[in-house]
């Protein structure tokens, strides 16, 4: 049996699309097991036990703009894909995606079962169509689209998200750390990246925090954001808020402004992390220290899973929570490591 996952979107999303590897693993332990992701988000599952090939396709759109090089390329690797031969191919998202469905189409055999979350049910190409649910957290949803190959999960049977940085990463972090007086699990990582700024604390509760956590934890704090301006038309960055922060920077904190390596390592070493919802959020999540996940609306989707992964929903700006609602559940989760 060979199974072909298709995963188009981005980090926390293929996180959180982990469990349904681990789950065909499972009840299809001689299945062997390809997924085809893109090159922003592929290293997510470098490490992935379960996963016996990973293919890579570069994205077609970057900033707004297209490559014809990178089309000619995903044109070619279809065509490698379709001499596979998969019985089954796994279009992983939990809405219907006409890209990603043309591609299952487009990759298949004559012979090759596509199971796809479709707005139609007599969808063209897809042999075994399932409508998009519309409630439940995303790894359940995911596990939904085994239903067509036998395999009925129960929400209380999915595993938590799996993820293992590259080593490459987690040394470059140690260096950073070692330059600075720190070791692994002496810090608290406090990252504030996020596309929206309701999701992010703001200067003054990022001070607070970091000095109560220094005053009544001892742990300082590694800073970190997304670099850039607000404006960016890729991805909005955070130098505004980082600069009202390191304006008059306390010793208790160290910023980190630089590559998404580093930051997942120094993640990956700390004793615990807070972070509004985003994809290192999702890393963190699946760290040992766990997360304090910050949200502005219901996170019953997209909330971080993991054993010490906790959530707190601000409406309508994270700048509304308390801060001893914070700081609860930092310690909470430093008194569980």
């Amino acid at each position: 049996m060979k199974i072909l996952i298709i995963k188009r979107d981005k980090i926390g999303d293929l996180l959180l699309t982990t469990p349904l590897f681990a789950l065909i693993k499972k009840h299809m332990p001689a299945a062997e097991l390809h997924l085809l992701a893109n090159t922003y988000n592929g290293w997510v599952v470098e490490n992935s036990p379960h996963i016996d090939r990973l293919w890579l396709y570069p994205r077609s759109r970057e900033g707004g703009k297209g490559s014809f090089l990178a089309a000619v390329a995903q044109f070619r690797q279809i065509l490698q894909l379709r001499r596979e031969w998969f019985d089954w191919i796994i279009v992983a998202g939990s809405y219907a995606s006409k890209r990603a469905n043309w591609r299952a189409r487009h990759i298949a055999s004559r012979t090759t079962r596509i199971v796809a979350y479709c707005d139609d049910m007599t969808a063209k190409g897809i042999t075994n169509p399932l409508l998009p649910p519309d409630s439940g957290h995303e790894t359940t949803r995911m596990a939904a689209l085994l239903k067509p190959l036998g395999i009925d999960v129960v929400t209380s049977d999915i595993p938590f998200p799996c993820f293992e940085p590259p080593v490459a990463w987690l040394s470059e972090a140690r260096n950073f750390l070692e330059e600075r007086g720190l070791a692994p699990g002496g810090y608290v990582m406090l990252g504030i990246g996020a596309r929206r700024r309701t999701r992010q604390p703001d200067a003054e509760q990022i001070l607070r925090w970091a000095q109560a956590m220094h005053q009544h934890f001892g742990l300082k704090s590694v800073f970190t954001w997304t670099p850039g301006k607000r404006d960016e038309r890729l991805y909005p960055g955070d130098d505004e808020i980082a600069d009202a922060v390191l304006s008059d920077c306390p010793d208790w904190i160290v910023p980190y402004r630089g590559t998404l390596s580093v930051v997942v390592g120094l993640t990956w070493h700390a004793r615990t992390s807070i972070y509004p919802d985003s994809g290192l959020m999702h890393v963190a999540a699946a760290s040992a220290g766990g997360v304090v996940g910050l949200f502005t609306s219901s996170p019953e989707q997209w909330g971080p899973r993991g054993k010490r992964a906790r959530v707190l929903v601000a409406n309508p700006s994270v700048g509304q929570l308390p801060d001893e609602t914070v700081l609860a559940a930092l310690e909470s989760n430093l008194q569980t490591i």
